[in-house]
């Protein structure tokens, strides 16, 4: 696969994104927005099978990956949607589909809430503006749990402990390229360690201007639903759907929240069932 990893300054930090380049010609482009925690790295099996169709444009959001850590209080939805609109103006481009899962959700539809030009389609990965407490607790227990670790392999076997569904190729692939090694030979995660800090608030976006951006979006829009998502029920999915004019609603089975790691396979035929 032709694809190369790039470097951008915007908003005063060094951001990091992956190009894969489509195999043919003036193919639209295709931007890949992911979740807490997560890395431009995650998206490395959906972007291969997805140049067929698009460009495809992976972006590590502010503190997270190889991009900058911001001030502790500046990773609000509202700086990373600053982040993707200068992200969208510098590489010029127009009638682009964009694909967020969880946090990069949340940041995909505030931003399809303001109804940009340049946007052509829309997929929501298993968010709403509102989520279950349940859920959101397990992840932030997680992200507060030991964050160093001897080995990659002892990373592994952590990420492994807490999900016992995703294929062991694509949970490898996730956790060790979201790695960095320590001063004293230890390995930790690469995002900021601020984002897993219990003493600094998060920014959360207010539900009801969640709600609000939902009801503005008018562009094709598929969500996708894990069928045993802890963190987005299926009354809100619905709810969510009811919302957005002319949206479609899919559940990918054998799969939670983190649905295209859980199921990558189910998860990149529901989208390109979507991005024809």
């Amino acid at each position: 696969m032709n694809v190369t990893d790039e470097l951008i300054e915007m908003n005063g930090l060094r951001f990091h994104y992956r190009d894969w380049a489509p195999q043919r010609p003036g193919l639209p482009d295709l931007v890949l927005l992911h979740g807490y925690t997560g890395h431009a790295r995650s998206w490395d099996a959906l972007a291969a099978r997805m140049t067929d169709r698009y460009r495809v444009l992976a972006l590590d959001q502010r503190g997270h990956g190889e991009t900058g850590w911001a001030p502790p209080d500046r990773y609000g939805t509202d700086d990373m949607v600053e982040d993707l609109r200068v992200f969208v103006a510098a590489l010029r481009l127009r009638s682009f589909a964009l694909l967020g899962l969880s946090m990069g959700g949340v940041v995909s539809f505030r931003y399809a809430g303001a109804q940009p030009a340049e946007l052509s389609r829309l997929v929501i990965v298993d968010i709403a503006p509102r989520t279950e407490s349940g859920g959101m607790q397990r992840i932030q227990t997680g992200a507060r749990s030991n964050d160093r670790f001897s080995s990659r392999e002892e990373a592994f076997s952590a990420a492994r402990a807490a999900n016992s569904v995703a294929p062991e190729n694509e949970l490898r692939h996730r956790v060790f390229n979201n790695l960095m090694r320590l001063a004293d030979g230890q390995w930790t995660f690469r995002y900021d360690r601020a984002l897993r800090d219990p003493a600094v608030p998060r920014v959360r976006l207010p539900e009801e201007i969640g709600w609000q951006s939902v009801a503005r979006i008018q562009v094709p829009t598929l969500i996708v639903r894990g069928a045993q998502s802890d963190l987005l029920s299926p009354e809100i999915a619905q709810r969510m759907q009811g919302a957005i004019a002319g949206s479609q609603l899919v559940e990918v089975p054998n799969a939670g929240h983190s649905v295209p790691l859980d199921n990558p396979e189910g998860f990149a035929s529901a989208v390109r069932a979507f991005l024809r």
